[in-house]
């Protein structure tokens, strides 16, 4: 008959700790000039996707990027049920295998220079996506903000004294 499903009995992975001073996740690629592909993750609740991904795309364009193309993974919309809409499709890549082939596709076609996710990833996720995509692929909170120049100061109007 039916054999009961019995506890894996390998020893547990142990992880090494980290040498002080290293950060969990290496720094976000340099989006000054280049060109980026924008993937978004969206539950079918979620209907605002578009504003959403508009303004993502004008957040990495202030930051000095060029949105090249842009990709939605959206879940619950067909297949699926109502309670698994909030759950990634794959706990590795975040999106369905269809869909990480059609990015990996329009990065090769595009040249892009990384991939930025509006979904925090998982550093396993960062590192399975990078390999696949064969560029850096990072959140959106990951991505480097602009370094802001300070302000100049106001020269004095003329006829204004320093006292």
């Amino acid at each position: 008959m039916h054999q009961h499903r019995r506890r894996d009995r390998r020893p547990h992975a142990r992880r090494r700790p980290r040498p002080a001073g290293t950060s969990a996740s290496p720094p976000g690629p340099d989006l000054a000039g280049a060109d980026v592909l924008l993937v978004g993750y969206f539950s079918a609740r979620q209907k605002d996707f578009a504003v959403r991904m508009d303004a993502a795309a004008a957040g990495l364009s202030a930051r000095g990027a060029r949105v090249v193309g842009r990709v939605v993974q959206r879940r619950g919309v067909s297949d699926g049920g109502a309670r698994k809409m909030t759950l990634p499709y794959s706990s590795r890549t975040l999106l369905s295998s269809g869909k990480t082939r059609e990015v990996a596709a329009l990065r090769e076609e595009t040249g892009a220079a990384a991939v930025i996710f509006l979904n925090a990833l998982t550093e396993h996720q960062r590192r399975v996506l990078t390999e696949a995509f064969g560029c850096p692929a990072v959140s959106l909170a990951e991505a480097p903000a602009p370094a802001i120049a300070p302000a100049p100061a106001p020269a004095p109007a003329p006829g204004d004294r320093a006292g």
